[in-house]
């Protein structure tokens, strides 16, 4: 009787878990309005963004397009809580962190070996159907970008 409670109260603790980040306004398919967006030259800008439930955390799968033209691909699996989670797919970073501020706010920061290349924010639209993302980085070879992005919920 003890090892059904216990199953059934993680189980619940999960699909809590999954709910609160499904009703997220993070959350969904973000793509790229360029003629509401701002990049310093050789930028790269992230065109289609999707955040997911993953158990209990968010996933986030960015395509885009590098500062020369070419295609990009990365994928990150994390927490809104601050701490460092590894990103897969871009050579110019490891690791990424997100933090809630609250409900429509994110603080992002970028880093390689443990440096912040990047940091900015990421603010969600009160009506949820548009979001900025706010970037200052700084490329492996030292040169500073920044960028306003603003992304329409599909």
């Amino acid at each position: 009787m003890k090892v059904r409670t216990i199953v059934l109260t993680v189980a619940t603790c999960l699909i809590g878990l999954t709910l609160c980040y499904a009703e997220s306004p993070l959350m969904g398919t973000w793509k790229l309005n360029e003629a509401k967006s701002k990049f310093s030259p050789g930028a790269s800008k992230s065109v289609t963004v999707v955040y997911t439930a993953e158990g209990d955390s968010l996933k986030c799968t960015i395509d885009g397009v590098d500062g020369a033209g070419k295609p990009t691909h990365n994928e990150w699996t994390g927490k809104a809580d601050g701490k460092d989670y590894p990103v897969t797919g871009d050579a110019n970073l490891d690791s990424r962190s997100l933090n809630m501020v609250n409900e429509h706010t994110y603080k992002v920061a970028t880093k390689k070996g443990g440096k912040v290349l990047g940091s900015g924010e990421v603010v969600i639209a009160a009506d949820g159907k548009s979001r900025t993302v706010t970037l200052d980085s700084t490329s492996a070879d030292g040169k500073k970008t920044s960028s306003t992005a603003v992304y329409d919920k599909q």
